[in-house]
C-alpha cells in the first residue's frame, strides 16, 4: 500500500515515536519496526481534514465580518480593496 500525505501526517501525529515511514512500514529512532493500526489512521486523516475546513471557513468569516465593518465605516469597495488587496 502506498501511503499519501494526509496518512502519513496523521501517523506521525498518532505514534511520535516513529521516526521514519519507509513505504508503509514505520520505524522508531533505532530502526525497529512500529506497528500501527489503519483505522485509527483514518480517522486521523478524516479528523485532520474536519479541522483544516472548520479553520478556512472561520478565516473566510473573519474576512466577510471585517470587509463589512469597513464598509459601514463609510470605505468604498475601491478603498477596501486598496486596503487588504
Amino acid at each position: 500500500m502506498s501511503m499519501n500525505r494526509q496518512q502519513r501526517e496523521a501517523i506521525f501525529i498518532l505514534y511520535p515515536n516513529i521516526a521514519v515511514l519507509r513505504d508503509d512500514i514505520a520505524y522508531d529512532a533505532d530502526n525497529n519496526e512500529i506497528v500501527y493500526d489503519l483505522s485509527s489512521v483514518e480517522a486521523k486523516v478524516v479528523q485532520i481534514e474536519t479541522e483544516r475546513t472548520a479553520q478556512e471557513q472561520a478565516q473566510a468569516t473573519s474576512k466577510a465580518s471585517a470587509l463589512a465593518k469597513l464598509a459601514a465605516l463609510g470605505l468604498t469597495q475601491d478603498e477596501v480593496k486598496a486596503l487588504v488587496g
